[in-house]
């Protein structure tokens, strides 16, 4: 079921941010990417890039002994679990990368291994600006031997991949690797606006900051929007972050853990969202605190 060498093709559903990465970077590693996605100028933007289109999740798993699904609603998932289900095709792996409750991934799990397929729990950590440099890391976990026939495949677009054993567990490391990139993305603007309302450049700001014992990877990567005062160019938009940001709230809530610095970062996100940063990236949460500071930039 994993691609050899004579067979390096793979399918991904989900052309956005973070699956358009996949595509590309497996593209330029030597695949042959077959995608599908229900947004037209994304099928036409990664076409230019190299990925084959398919006009539906069916005609594309028709041709792909493995896909990858990278997609922002669990429904999304679910439809696409269906539609490779009632293909009536021979085994395939399916690796499920996107963000959603494990009750979501088990119901897909079951739609697909009813008709002989395989689904791997394998949500990335990373930003969009990371899955262009292909500098992610993935959380796989279901069955252990697809996993490693598939290590080449992850090689394509990723800096490491970790089996971390039974199906959802990669979720449950994903939401433990978000809830500090929410913390540390909610840090890195106060310090960042507290600098700006005591008369510190941001420029400095940053080099300062990211040079000492404050750094974080978080930091670095979202810090220049920071400083920039421009969020439009998105790694992670704040619409589908609230996504993320629910599943991880609910999961900690069932254990009964507390979470107080996840939980004062919530209304931080919510006003962002109000603000009309919808489509922007989390680094917009600066602009959130800003306002509330009563430091005033001029937005680029």
């Amino acid at each position: 079921m994993s691609p050899g060498k004579s067979k390096r093709v793979v399918g991904i559903v989900g052309l956005g941010i973070m699956g358009g990465a996949f595509a590309r970077n497996l593209v330029k590693a030597g695949w042959r990417v077959v995608g599908y996605d229900i947004s037209p100028a994304r099928r036409r933007e990664l076409a230019k890039a190299g990925v084959e289109i398919a006009k539906d999740a069916t005609a594309l798993a028709v041709q792909v002994p493995a896909i990858i699904t990278s997609l922002p609603k669990p429904q999304a998932l679910h439809d696409t679990a269906k539609a490779i289900a009632a293909a009536k095709l021979p085994p395939r792996v399916v690796i499920e990368a996107s963000t959603f409750t494990i009750e979501d991934k088990l119901k897909a799990e079951r739609t697909l291994r009813a008709a002989g397929h395989v689904l791997l729990d394998c949500p990335v950590s990373g930003t969009g600006s990371q899955a262009a440099k292909g500098d992610l890391v993935i959380y796989a976990s279901g069955d252990s031997k697809a996993i490693a026939r598939l290590k080449p495949l992850f090689a394509g677009f990723s800096r490491k991949t970790y089996d971390v054993g039974a199906f959802g567990n990669g979720s449950r490391m994903k939401y433990v690797a978000n809830l500090l990139v929410a913390i540390n993305n909610v840090a890195s603007a106060e310090a960042m606006v507290l600098g700006m309302k005591a008369g510190l450049d941001p420029k400095k700001i940053f080099e300062m900051v990211s040079s000492g014992a404050g750094n974080s990877r978080v930091f670095e990567l979202r810090a220049p929007m920071m400083v920039e005062n421009n969020y439009r160019n998105a790694t992670m938009k704040c619409g589908v972050w609230q996504k993320d940001m629910d599943v991880i709230g609910d999961f900690a809530r069932k254990l009964r853990v507390p979470t107080p610095l996840f939980s004062a970062t919530l209304p931080v996100y919510a006003a962002a969202l109000k603000r009309g940063h919808a489509n922007d990236d989390t680094a917009a949460v600066c602009a959130v605190l800003e306002a509330k500071a009563g430091v005033r930039r001029r937005r680029r």
